[in-house]
């Protein structure tokens, strides 16, 4: 699917919002003016003068309102630098670069969900547009809408990793370190492959572990993603394709919440504090203890706690 970029003057946007008068969403979009949508394009207009046309028929509807460039286009691929692991290099920030971050390791509930994603260059003034940071720093609602926006501009992989999943690998004795690991690491190599030929100048990812740690819980793994890779905590803040893996992940870890909280037949809430006890132990109660692996991390001690809210209330 293509994606059109045009810098119009307000009175222009005005002008289009009215000749998509027909056409137009009631659709909550962050900073935008209007979003409208034709049979084979969507288009979003932005306050900062910015309209965005995604679908098919991208450049021809763009080309009805000035001249543009595609950005589905792909520019002509980088010559790849030797591995760093180190310090960051300088202008990160502005590089063409896949980032990769993680959602839901310190939840009770629900599983991890590993995002990583392609920003190119260009596209780093409209992600800043339509409100892309950190994810920390969103409430759900947000989150929700510019995840449903960029999830259609920028290629991303994401990795879940369900609880049956987790509780089985957890018990045979690998580290939530390791799990993470081969997590991002394989989101990373989608990602490479479906930009390929393209290269990314940099792959940014948001440190749990030190980089030897990070490459040794590899090595067994077919497949490593080596080149051009770099690690910094708070990397949302270092480069946005982090901010946006954020996003998605956890617009993805929202939706499977959401899932369980309707297995359950009530909300599920997230964390891991004393309100996470209390539905776990509703949950028992409801539905048995064995139902536990299929929604908790059961390593947690909050699966001894809730055990014990039970055993108080059958007394």
């Amino acid at each position: 699917m293509g994606n059109v970029v045009l810098n119009l003057e307000m009175n222009k946007i005005m002008e289009m919002r009215n000749f998509y008068g027909k056409n137009l969403l009631d659709k909550n979009i962050p900073g935008s003016v209007f979003a409208a949508k034709t049979s084979a394009c969507m288009i979003t207009a932005y306050k900062s003068g910015k309209v965005l046309f995604q679908g098919n028929d991208s450049e021809k509807e763009a080309g009805r309102w000035g001249s543009a460039s595609a950005s589905s286009k792909k520019p002509s691929s980088s010559h790849s630098k030797s591995v760093a692991k180190g310090d960051l290099p300088t202008g990160i920030g502005q590089m063409s670069a896949i980032g990769s971050d993680e959602v839901g390791t310190g939840d009770f509930f629900g599983p991890i969900t590993v995002v990583a994603a392609y920003v190119k260059k260009e596209n780093i003034p409209l992600l800043k547009e339509l409100g892309v940071r950190d994810s920390k720093d969103l409430n759900d609602e947000k989150i929700i809408a510019i995840a449903k926006v960029i999830k259609d501009i920028i290629p991303f992989s994401l990795m879940t990793l369900k609880n049956e999943k987790y509780n089985q690998v957890q018990q045979s004795g690998m580290s939530q370190g390791k799990m993470k690991a081969i997590l991002h690491n394989q989101a990373i190599l989608n990602v490479l492959d479906k930009i390929s030929p393209e290269k990314p100048e940099a792959i940014l990812i948001d440190q749990f572990v030190q980089a030897s740690t990070y490459f040794q819980h590899l090595k067994s793994q077919k497949a490593i993603a080596k080149e051009n890779v770099y690690f910094s905590t708070k990397a949302e803040g270092i480069h946005l394709a982090v901010a946006a893996a954020s996003i998605l992940a956890r617009y993805a870890f929202i939706q499977y919440i959401d899932k369980l909280s309707e297995a359950a037949g009530f909300k599920i809430p997230k964390g891991a504090g004393a309100q996470v006890d209390v539905a776990a132990a509703k949950l028992i109660m409801s539905k048995g203890r064995d139902i536990l692996p299929s929604f908790v991390k059961l390593h947690f001690a909050n699966t001894d706690k809730a055990t014990a809210l039970v055993n108080k209330k059958r007394k």
